[in-house]
């Protein structure tokens, strides 16, 4: 329920005491950025902060027994970087950032936007930073690390996909890119001009050219969610039909 925000620590402190008395168990308070003196009243209350977004801060008041069990905030960022490898050739699309003091070969990608799919998220971040259009095709790693200061603290999840190209011709980006090019996957696989995780994936992304793709991909499902005319995707490498199959 939306409740108007008190406008002194007297009529917040009766609202309070009015929501215990309702059994209550928390209150969110989502303050306007333009009404933001009015923090310091809900703080006086004993509101704490839990989010803050571009226009506004939410705060939150724990009333029920016990210690908060209210969810956290996000924690976490999420990257994505797509593979695109041009089964034609043997070549896969690799950039070199233009902010960075070693220029290391890397894929082209970036961080998803809340409510991206990771796939579209790389196909995104391809095309608006080297020109090239593709298609998702899989997952291929998916690489974790904590309190990094790129992540402002924060956990960091960073996905790489495998994307087949549509187009070859490449005009990257100026700003982001240094360089851009098709290299072949053999290449990238032994340079020693490659990121640590480029090099480790390209190793992985060249076994399954020369041996099958259903080696390493991580494939995707979508399913209907338990809430009407929502769905969720399913990512996992592929089972066989007879797995597939069993009720």
């Amino acid at each position: 329920e939306q409740r108007p925000l008190p406008s002194s620590p007297c009529s917040l402190a009766g609202a309070v005491a009015r929501w215990r008395e309702e059994g209550c168990v928390a209150v969110w308070l989502r303050v306007p950025i333009l009404q933001s003196r009015f923090v310091a009243v809900a703080a006086s209350q004993g509101f704490v902060f839990h989010h803050a977004e571009q226009g506004s801060s939410t705060l939150t008041l724990w009333l029920g027994a016990g210690p908060s069990r209210l969810p956290g905030y996000a924690t976490h960022q999420v990257g994505v970087a797509g593979a695109v490898l041009d089964e034609s050739t043997g070549r896969v699309l690799v950039v070199q950032d233009r902010n960075r003091t070693l220029n290391a070969w890397k894929f082209p990608g970036g961080l998803s936007n809340p409510g991206e799919d990771i796939g579209d998220t790389a196909v995104r971040e391809v095309f608006e930073e080297t020109g090239i259009k593709s298609e998702f095709k899989s997952i291929l790693s998916i690489r974790q690390q904590h309190k990094q200061p790129g992540a402002f603290g924060k956990s960091d999840m960073y996905i790489i996909c495998r994307l087949e190209p549509s187009s070859f011709d490449i005009s990257f980006c100026q700003q982001e890119c240094l360089r851009c090019e098709w290299m072949d996957l053999d290449e990238l696989a032994r340079t020693k001009h490659a990121t640590p995780i480029t090099s480790s994936v390209a190793k992985l992304l060249l076994y399954g050219y020369r041996e099958g793709f259903g080696k390493i991909d991580i494939t995707m499902r979508e399913f209907p969610a338990v809430y009407t005319g929502l769905f969720y995707k399913l990512y996992h490498r592929e089972l066989p039909e007879s797995y597939r199959n069993i009720t």
